[in-house]
């Protein structure tokens, strides 16, 4: 049997690994522990099992809930989508840029489903994210009080390395609500991404906040630096529905013929037997 002896470079690389875990036990007695061989394997055990106990209460914390896999997705079916601009998303650049993210299209044609999956892929990668919808993320801040409370829940939006705001537009919001919105922008602005997704184009924000001074600013701050990705098409959960329907009712014509079968047959049997 033989063994390989550690470098120099390789002990030192050891002992910055061990630093980083915070085993100062074990650095404290390098001189006696430092070239046992059982050492690397232990340290390779407890940064997997730290990583992964990050990677699940980061994904705990990012509150994703149940959604569909981007294999899943069928790229053949909205009208309009560019395929190779939101695989590239996928890269990350965005979030290494701070740049916003915008999805823009009707309901059901899988904003959210891309939206999710990107704080997935960055929770993968070792970001902290954290998915809202609009009316949950303004309703909670308006729930503060002013002052004191209002500003630690401020800083609970802003700390997320990713911050996903979901289906702005689908509800109108007060003159109050976009005044937190755009507090919440601008804290994150060349700082933290954030991706929205809405169902309105730019030009119809001022019927989601009516009578609002600052929705031109507010969408100036949002997509300066931005990424905007527009989709268009039917709904995917109507087309689903509707799928589920034709299937439920072939099921029960299924059902009903069989059940017809075996009346006749009986039918039959018992006209033989008089």
């Amino acid at each position: 049997m033989t063994t390989t002896r550690r470098t120099k470079t390789t002990d030192e690389e050891l002992k910055q690994r061990l630093t980083r875990l915070g085993l100062w036990g074990l650095l404290a007695r390098w001189d006696e522990l430092g070239d046992r061989p059982w050492l690397p394997e232990l340290v390779d055990c407890e940064e997997t099992e730290r990583q992964r106990r990050s990677f699940e209460r980061r994904l705990r914390n990012a509150k994703l809930k149940r959604f569909k896999a981007m294999a899943d997705f069928e790229w053949d079916w909205p009208t309009k989508i560019d395929r190779e601009q939101i695989e590239e998303l996928f890269e990350l650049g965005f979030i290494a840029e701070a740049a916003n993210l915008v999805l823009v299209g009707s309901n059901g044609v899988g904003k959210t489903m891309i939206a999710k999956n990107l704080a997935h892929q960055a929770l993968l990668a070792g970001h902290t994210a954290r998915f809202i919808t609009a009316s949950e993320l303004l309703n909670d801040l308006v729930a503060q009080d002013a002052g004191g409370a209002l500003e630690r829940r401020l800083r609970h939006y802003e700390r997320p390395r990713l911050l996903i705001i979901d289906e702005l537009g689908y509800l109108p919001c007060a003159n109050h609500h976009a005044d937190l919105l755009f507090e919440i922008i601008s804290r994150r602005y060349h700082e933290k991404p954030v991706i929205l997704t809405t169902n309105k184009a730019f030009a119809e924000w001022n019927e989601v906040f009516p009578n609002t001074a600052c929705v031109v600013a507010l969408i100036d701050r949002l997509v300066h630096r931005a990424e905007v990705v527009d989709i268009e098409g039917e709904s995917f959960r109507l087309r689903e529905a509707e799928q589920r329907t034709a299937e439920r009712t072939r099921q029960r014509a299924e059902r009903r013929a069989k059940r017809t079968r075996k009346s006749a047959a009986k039918r039959s049997a018992a006209t033989q037997r008089s």
